[in-house]
């Protein structure tokens, strides 16, 4: 590909990151849902309905921290250019339809990152590497499940403490009521993080091809555009994704639900905030884990969760791998 694109390949290339973005709220919808779900608190399609809405006004609430984290912040914005963002792009679609297919909640964000560093390395080798956010980005893959998991414990706990003498029913339609609520926050977290991902993304590439008069920035309707994409993508769901993360690792109460929903919500806000882009998946998978095992721990069905744990951990070298050779094919062919 040439340095400077012709405005058709441009635009076509920014609807292939929106298609990534599209795909992103598709593969990720369970995460939003799957709680809410299984405890039977809102039907499939309403559950969808509510999570779209709150990934779409995400925007309204956060900062654009993470964006300028993927798009400066992973590899150098001088080495970026149209052949290193479409392989980035094959990298992550690819892996996330790999695993959608296989109903495996890997991580879109990873995905995303790991085509990203591939092709980066491939143009320029480690040079290209901005280790302090790679560092910040690896580091948040194991710890954001693992707080996620522990918030979630400690929240069952304290709840279970504050209700301990009231009516079972009642407490029941209280945290039915609640579900609500932690599952719109959990869905404004999730828009707030990743789609963002893809913002940055788009506004590295018209950073390339300057337009954007030498100054890295989100334009708004850059962010506007990746908000509704990921909307419509939720709209679709995942259904295949939503089995596993719902009922696979552990069963869950509208009380467990909701304490999963908030924990992750609480992970989500502090990252985004943070301008981390963390896994909305490991996040959630973590919170169900501690909310399964504060019940008891066989509770959880620890084989699903190790399976799942292998995805994430070859999520980014297998993305980086498809990214680094969408990169060379590119290269040859362009």
């Amino acid at each position: 590909m040439d340095a400077t694109l012709a405005f058709p390949l441009l635009v076509a290339l920014i609807g292939v990151a929106l298609l990534f973005d599209f795909l992103n709220g598709l593969h990720d919808a369970a995460n939003s849902i799957a709680t809410v779900v299984s405890t039977r608190v809102l039907r499939p399609q309403i559950a969808v309905a509510w999570a779209a809405f709150f990934n779409f006004i995400a925007f309204l609430f956060f900062g654009l921290h993470v964006a300028e984290t993927v798009g400066k912040g992973i590899v150098d914005a001088s080495v970026i250019d149209a052949a290193v963002i479409f392989g980035a792009l094959m990298g992550a679609i690819s892996w996330n339809v790999i695993t959608w297919v296989l109903g495996i909640p890997s991580s879109s964000s990873h995905a995303l990152i790991g085509g990203l560093l591939g092709a980066g390395l491939a143009k320029a080798g480690l040079s290209a590497v901005v280790w302090d956010g790679v560092i910040k980005t690896t580091v948040a893959i194991f710890l954001s499940p693992t707080i996620g998991m522990l918030v979630a414990l400690v929240l069952v706990l304290i709840t279970s403490w504050l209700f301990s003498r009231i009516n079972a029913q009642f407490a029941d339609r209280t945290f039915r009521r609640l579900q609500l609520i932690s599952a719109a926050l959990y869905s404004l977290g999730h828009g707030g993080n990743d789609a963002q991902k893809t913002m940055g993304i788009i506004a590295v590439l018209l950073f390339s091809q300057g337009m954007l008069g030498g100054e890295f920035y989100v334009p708004f309707w850059v962010v506007i555009t990746c908000q509704a994409a990921m909307g419509l993508g939720t709209l679709f769901g995942g259904w295949r994704i939503v089995h596993t993360m719902g009922s696979k690792i552990t069963r869950l109460t509208p009380h467990q639900g909701f304490c999963a929903e908030t924990g992750g919500a609480i992970m989500l806000f502090s990252a985004t905030w943070l301008g981390i882009p963390v896994s909305t998946t490991h996040t959630i998978t973590g919170c169900i884990v501690g909310v399964g095992a504060a019940r008891r721990a066989t509770a959880v069905r620890w084989g699903v969760a190790g399976n799942i744990v292998i995805a994430w951990v070859i999520t980014l070298p297998a993305a980086a791998a498809i990214g680094a050779l969408a990169y060379y094919l590119t290269v040859i062919w362009g």
